[in-house]
């Protein structure tokens, strides 16, 4: 098995790709050892001393690391903990995969414009920062401000304001005149 990684924008995450489907659907966000409890693969990664977090998408899993700790010291780890995993035949997760971290629903008035802003999401952003290794999601919307949850290497990304501002809320912007603003939103 060959695995190959990519650096991401965020100099603390690296994406790693396995070379075969890691979700059918979705992604599975683990942002602590105890989330990743529902994932076999995720725990064995966080068993690698110096992981603060894991997230899975459609063929690659991007592991977030501490601050203290040097990638050339873990990624050696991360990878044996990665072909381990898919040599022991285990699943990526127990039970059902998850539907993903999808979109927060939205109840009110305002339901055509959060379904254009889910669409112009789906089909503009997310795949853009799927490549980076990450996820964008919508969580709210309230008084032309769009609320986004960052996950994967878009959580704690230094350019990750800048895409939240010049690149997402310009978007946004341009096609739905009722957006005035974008903030990110810790879930």
């Amino acid at each position: 098995m060959f695995i190959q990684t990519e650096s991401t924008p965020n100099p603390a995450t690296l994406k790693f790709l396995p070379g075969q489907t890691v979700l059918e659907a979705g992604t599975a966000d683990f942002p602590s050892a105890e989330a990743a409890a529902k994932s076999p693969l995720a725990a064995r990664i966080f068993a690698v001393d110096g992981v603060s977090g894991v997230f899975f998408g459609n063929d690659f899993v991007t592991v977030t690391k501490a601050d203290a700790v040097d990638w050339d010291h873990i990624k050696p780890a991360i990878l044996g903990a990665v072909m381990e995993h898919y040599q022991s035949g285990q699943p990526v997760m127990d039970g059902a995969e998850p539907a993903g971290s999808a979109h927060a629903d939205h109840d009110g008035e305002d339901g055509e414009i959060v379904g254009q802003i889910k669409e112009l999401l789906d089909s503009r952003v997310r795949p853009a920062v799927a490549q980076d290794g990450g996820d964008i999601t919508f969580h709210g919307f309230d008084r032309g401000v769009v609320y986004l949850h960052m996950q994967g290497a878009c959580a704690g990304c230094p350019s990750a304001t800048l895409t939240l501002k010049m690149g997402i809320e310009n978007l946004l912007r341009h096609y739905i005149p009722e957006v005035t603003e974008v903030r990110p939103v810790l879930v």
